[in-house]
Order: structure tokens, then C-alpha cells, then sequence
């Protein structure tokens, strides 16, 4: 118990934390520093306790999974906004590594996601209940960052803004090959298809979500435009116009960025254009927390953008445009964690207790690295030559509006 109270005392420096331990007795740590935040938990047990003072960066989420781990004043994401407050990214912050060391070749070997590990991976995350991700993304099912033109926007608004503003991006014209790597549930190929009148194969590891993606595009009447395989990106023939990737980099590992990016270059028509979108670090190079590498997502590591040029440049593309969203990512989170919060009873009968808990502790620690954390989102355009794309950012706002509108259109004659 006396490292886990010391560790309290250090970290501590805004708001309160009560801490109620095994034994019965209570313990108040306030900072000095001027904030609101505040939350109060009860520790079950001793072996927890001490669990949590040798290593907090695995500990804290098994024992709120547990049970062991029980808040007493707020929910999850209270708690782990007033620690991860107190750890943000800032120059002078002394409580920034309070709570883990980096294992640099651990992590390293973590990611190494060859072919069948990788296949591994994606199902361990994506092939869960297909009606767990129905309860708490929007319509169309957009497991990524969405764009908030207004912060108090809609998740459904936000993830059609999403999809407007990689498509403003991508200079479509009609007839063209787009290539969709980590095509997700299919919601970016078919708005593709339907926004801009082109021709999509969409490709996924997820057996679970590739059956979602070809009966919507049957649905849909597109099943002979819009295609989708269970294919890893390194097993793509041919040559694509266009090829567009969200939220799936974030998969790939340090190890194969290389690969990845000269897929990319291989794949790509000599006047195509790419877009990237992934999440990333504004904090430079990092490690995935052991938590998320152990329960959410095996392999996955969020990159700085130092880990991530030389690789496009080993591979001989042009960064045509790179843009930063700070807070997007962290306006989704909240209304999906706030979703997951409302389907509480659903979720335990699809899983259990022990699930649910999971699952909030993974959205409100998410929310936590984007607010207080160095995590951010890059979208990066790439293109074989300097002068696919127009030199001046203009073209993407005015095609923006226009798929913005034409969007408004299709909703009105439906």
C-alpha cells in the first residue's frame, strides 16, 4: 500500500482522488493546482493494490474489469480524466511518466504483424458481435475519427463530414479504380461510389465485416462497382487511380511500414493519389500501453510522424498535403463512450459485466490520450509526382461543399 499511496501523492497535483483501501481506511490527495476534477474509488483487495503500484499501465484496467477497481464518485472516464489530467503532454509536466516504462523491444516484437499474425489480430477486435458495434457507431457504421465542422454535432453528421473531406481529397472522377485498404464495414467505398461515380475494391481481414460489406453493396444494387475480398494489403494485384486507407494504418506496426508504403507506390497509377488516415502522436515516438496491447488491439501502435516519412520516402512519394486533427478524434470517442453507457444492459446480455466494463475502460481511456495526451489524427495525401494535384488547397473546400451538397440532394430524392 505505501507505493501505491506515494505513487498518489506525486501525481496528484489537480483536483482530488479519495482512495478507499482493502483495510477500510480512507485517503484524500488533493493538488494544489486549480481544477474540478475530482473522483473517489475503493480498492477490493490487497493483491490489487499492489498489482497497481507495480504496474498501473496494466493493472488499473484489469482491476476495474474485475471488479477490483470500484468507482465510488462519477464512472471510468471521471477517474482516468483526473489521472491522465494530471500525466497530460505538457513541457514542464513532472507526473508525465509517473505510471510505465518503455520495453522497447517487447513492443517491437509485439508488432512485427506478418501476414498470419495480423489476420490474428484484426479478429480478435473486429470479429466481435456485429450488434455490439451497431449500438454505439452511427448508421453506417464508422469505427474512425469522424469530422466535426461543430463541435456539438452529431455523431451521423460528423462521420458523413468525415467521409466528404477524405473524398474532397482524392480528386475522384468518374470511372475510376479506388483501392480501400481496411475497408471496415464498406460505409467509405459505397459513399465513394455514390458521391463520385466510381469504381471500388474495398479489402478487409474481417470475416465478420465482410459479410456486412457485400450485403449492403447488394443492397445497395452496386455489388458489380463496388467489391470486397478478405485480402491483406499485400496480396493486392493491379493498379488502382485512387487509393484511400482510414483508420487501418494504425494496424500495420513499425516493423512494415516500409511494405506498406511501397504497396502503396506499387499499386498506385503513376497520376494517382493516396490518402492516409490514422491516428498519431503529436509527442513524437511511443509505445502502445500494455492494456490496449493486451485487450483491445494485439499488434496496433499509434505512429509519430517521424516514424512514418521515412518510410514514404524510402518509397518515393510525394507528401502532397498532411493535415492534423487534434480534437476530433476526441469529440467521437466521448459520443460513442456515451452511447456504449446507454446500452449497458445490451452489451452485458451480448457479453458480460466483466465486458462492458472492458469496453468503457478502452473508450474513456481513448478519450483521455486525445484531450490530455499527445494523440492526434494525420490525414496524408501522397501521390508518384509533384504535380497531380493542384498546388493550392482551394480545390478541397470547393469539392468539399460540392459533395456536401450533393450529399443533401441524394437524402432529399431518397
Amino acid at each position: 500500500m505505501v507505493l501505491l499511496d506515494q505513487l498518489f501523492r506525486r501525481l496528484i497535483r489537480s483536483g482530488s482522488l479519495a482512495v478507499t483501501w482493502p483495510s477500510g481506511r480512507r485517503s484524500l490527495y488533493e493538488g494544489s493546482e486549480p481544477t474540478k476534477r475530482h473522483s473517489a474509488v475503493r480498492i477490493k483487495t490487497r493483491a490489487a493494490a499492489i498489482r497497481l503500484a507495480l504496474n498501473p499501465e496494466l493493472a488499473a484496467g484489469e482491476a476495474y474489469m474485475a471488479g477490483d477497481l470500484e468507482i465510488e464518485d462519477g464512472d471510468i472516464r471521471q477517474l482516468l480524466d483526473l489521472i491522465l489530467y494530471n500525466m497530460r503532454w505538457e513541457r514542464k509536466n513532472p507526473g508525465r511518466h509517473l505510471t510505465g516504462g518503455r520495453r522497447h523491444w517487447l513492443t517491437r516484437f509485439a508488432e512485427a504483424n506478418g501476414r498470419m499474425r495480423a489476420r490474428r489480430n484484426v479478429a480478435h477486435h473486429y470479429d466481435l458481435s456485429d450488434r455490439l458495434y451497431q449500438l454505439f457507431l452511427d448508421d453506417d457504421r464508422q469505427y474512425s475519427c469522424a469530422y466535426f465542422f461543430d463541435p456539438t454535432n452529431d455523431i451521423d453528421t460528423a462521420q458523413e463530414d468525415k467521409k466528404a473531406h477524405i473524398a474532397s481529397k482524392l480528386l475522384l472522377k468518374p470511372g475510376q479504380r479506388v483501392l480501400d485498404i481496411g475497408c471496415g464495414w464498406g460505409g467509405m467505398a459505397l459513399y465513394l461510389n455514390r458521391i463520385a461515380d466510381v469504381d471500388v475494391v474495398g479489402i478487409t481481414l474481417s470475416d465478420e465485416q465482410l459479410v456486412v460489406c457485400r450485403e449492403r453493396a447488394r443492397q445497395a444494387g452496386v455489388a458489380n462497382r463496388v467489391r470486397f475480398e478478405k485480402l491483406d494489403y499485400r496480396e493486392v494485384t493491379g493498379t488502382f487511380d485512387r487509393i484511400v486507407s482510414v483508420g487501418m494504418f494504425e494496424h500495420v506496426g513499425r516493423p512494415k511500414y516500409a511494405r506498406f508504403f511501397e504497396t502503396v507506390a506499387e499499386r498506385l497509377d503513376p497520376a494517382g493519389v493516396a490518402l492516409i488516415h490514422t491516428i498519431g502522436r503529436a509527442d513524437g515516438p511511443g509505445e502502445t500501453d500494455a492494456w490496449t496491447r493486451k485487450y483491445i488491439f494485439p499488434g496496433g501502435y499509434s505512429p509519430a510522424l517521424s516514424e512514418i516519412m521515412p518510410a514514404i520516402e524510402h518509397a518515393g512519394l510525394w507528401s502532397t498535403d498532411i493535415e492534423i486533427l487534434r480534437l476530433h478524434y476526441a469529440y467521437t470517442l466521448e459520443r460513442w463512450y456515451d452511447r456504449v453507457q446507454a446500452a449497458k444492459s445490451e452489451i452485458e446480455k451480448l457479453y458480460d459485466a466483466r465486458f462492458f466494463r472492458m469496453w468503457s475502460f478502452y473508450l474513456a481511456s481513448a478519450i483521455t490520450a486525445f484531450r490530455h495526451g499527445g494523440h492526434c489524427n494525420f490525414q496524408i495525401q501522397l501521390a508518384p509526382r509533384r504535380d497531380t494535384v493542384p498546388i493550392t488547397r482551394r480545390y478541397m473546400e470547393r469539392t468539399e461543399d460540392q459533395y456536401l451538397s450533393r450529399r443533401n440532394w441524394l437524402e432529399a430524392a431518397e
